[in-house]
């Protein structure tokens, strides 16, 4: 599953490199005092880590990842959306709404997803190469929101938007006539929801063939040095 935990890597990052970089960006298209514009970048920031919390800690709590991944990349799915289809200089508090959005959605995943494919990777050397693959291929999604955020496409910076969007659905609004983008984070959102399914189906078939009823949390960890090729491996969905 190396493969697919890179393209998920790759597909959250373009987002969240865009809201790192770009946030102060954002804010100023909206027709603010270079002042002002970075005082208004504070509170997106803070429910961005605050949401960022909130969710680690019940993923944790829950023993769950795939839905509380899901959750944030859909929040931050709207927040594109509404940045590209409004007119956000007559709609500055709308926008404004959206970089709340925007923060709120872009933080969580790369947490997540650290810590998912680590779960479903029980051998310890394997498990930390794999972090610091996952880690260079998620920054080097940076290279691609630099490149689609250019100062000509402002104040709504459509091209960006829509590639970002990517990690997030497979249609955004309309501007004039159709804007139609297949983003990184629709990508992303469909990766992530199909392997959560694929990881309750294949632990229920386990279940099933053995004849119990057990979950990740019930195997003892000697027993998963060889993985799901392992008959007692029950993946972390």
């Amino acid at each position: 599953m190396y493969w697919l935990w890179a393209i998920i890597s790759l597909s959250f990052g373009v987002p969240l490199a865009s809201v790192n970089n770009f946030l102060p960006q954002i804010v100023a298209s909206l027709g603010y005092s270079t002042i002002r514009t970075n005082l208004l970048t504070v509170a997106p920031n803070i429910v961005g880590t605050v949401a960022l919390l909130f969710l680690t800690f019940s993923s944790d709590y829950f023993r769950e990842r795939s839905i509380h991944i899901c959750i944030p990349l859909a929040t931050a799915l709207v927040g594109f959306i509404i940045l590209g289809s409004i007119d956000v200089l007559a709609h500055r508090h709308v926008a404004y709404f959206a970089c709340f959005l925007l923060t709120s959605g872009a933080f969580a995943p790369s947490v997540l997803v650290s810590a998912w494919y680590s779960n479903n990777t029980p051998n310890e050397s394997r498990r930390a190469v794999v972090a610091a693959v996952m880690v260079a291929v998620a920054n080097s999604s940076g290279l691609i929101s630099t490149n689609v955020f250019r100062a000509k496409d402002e104040p709504k910076y459509i091209p960006a938007l829509a590639t970002s969007g990517i990690s997030q659905t497979v249609v955004m609004a309309c501007i004039y006539l159709t804007l139609v983008a297949a983003g990184f984070g629709g990508l992303c959102l469909l990766l992530v929801a199909s392997t959560g399914i694929y990881m309750r189906i294949e632990n229920r078939r386990r279940n099933k063939v053995q004849g119990v009823d057990i979950t990740a949390a019930d195997v003892d960890t000697e027993a998963l040095a060889d993985g799901p090729r392992s008959p007692s491996f029950r993946y972390m969905y």
